[in-house]
């Protein structure tokens, strides 16, 4: 069993634009994107964040018959995590601020992809996304491998409620506090508010990027 964890970048162009979930370049991005790290758009599954109500740490399983869902139209799963049990199953983040964070566990073939962004963190939701695979899947958090996204840095996207840590130093914190492995979590070190590699929601809209968009990040459990 191998794994397959990629991250998009501004070349790859623009992954999700909220208000026109069938734009067509974006699913053609999406599709180039998947097809080069060996994905058909047809495998994937996308995460839809939203920010109303009070909960933001939701998670959800989903199975083969939610394959292709939000990819190529609007029907979204609307979770702050995805979890799967296929292999070949691709699990699919835009992403504007926030980690992307992937977890596996490659003695119970589990997959997660957790959205960490300022709201699930003040939540707590890089224990809870952790807490949820013990408490569903009698998963070891220290059997667990993680890998996270590029994220803005401290200089630009302080946590004010972390007395102004950074997104992945309260990410680190959680995991770790949940029982992962300091050594089992392979971080991006990438800072997407000086990385033009990347899109940045945030710097776009204090006028530091010409464009706005979404990088993505994808991971599957493959044969």
């Amino acid at each position: 069993m191998a794994i397959i964890v990629a991250i998009s970048k501004v070349s790859d162009g623009n992954m999700l634009i909220k208000s026109d979930k069938t734009n067509p370049e974006v699913i053609n991005n999406r599709k180039k994107f998947l097809g080069k790290n060996g994905i058909d758009i047809n495998q994937a599954t996308r995460i839809n964040t939203i920010y109303e109500g009070s909960d933001y740490c939701r998670y959800e399983v989903v199975d083969s018959s939610q394959m292709g869902a939000g990819m190529i139209d609007g029907s979204v799963v609307t979770s702050d995590a995805l979890v799967t049990k296929n292999i070949n199953h691709a699990l699919f983040l835009p992403i504007a601020d926030c980690i992307g964070a992937v977890i596996y566990d490659s003695s119970k073939n589990i997959l997660m992809l957790s959205h960490l962004g300022r709201h699930m963190l003040e939540q707590n939701g890089g224990y809870k996304s952790v807490k949820f695979l013990i408490d569903n899947f009698n998963v070891r958090p220290a059997d667990l491998s993680v890998w996270l996204s590029p994220a803005p840095g401290l200089e630009s996207y302080p946590l004010y409620k972390f007395n102004n840590r950074s997104l992945k130093d309260v990410a680190f914190k959680q995991l770790e506090s949940a029982g992962i492995l300091p050594n089992s979590i392979t971080d991006n070190t990438a800072d997407t508010s000086k990385d033009d590699n990347y899109f940045s929601h945030s710097e776009f809209l204090k006028g530091n990027r010409p464009s706005d968009g979404r990088f993505a990040i994808v991971a599957m459990m493959t044969d």
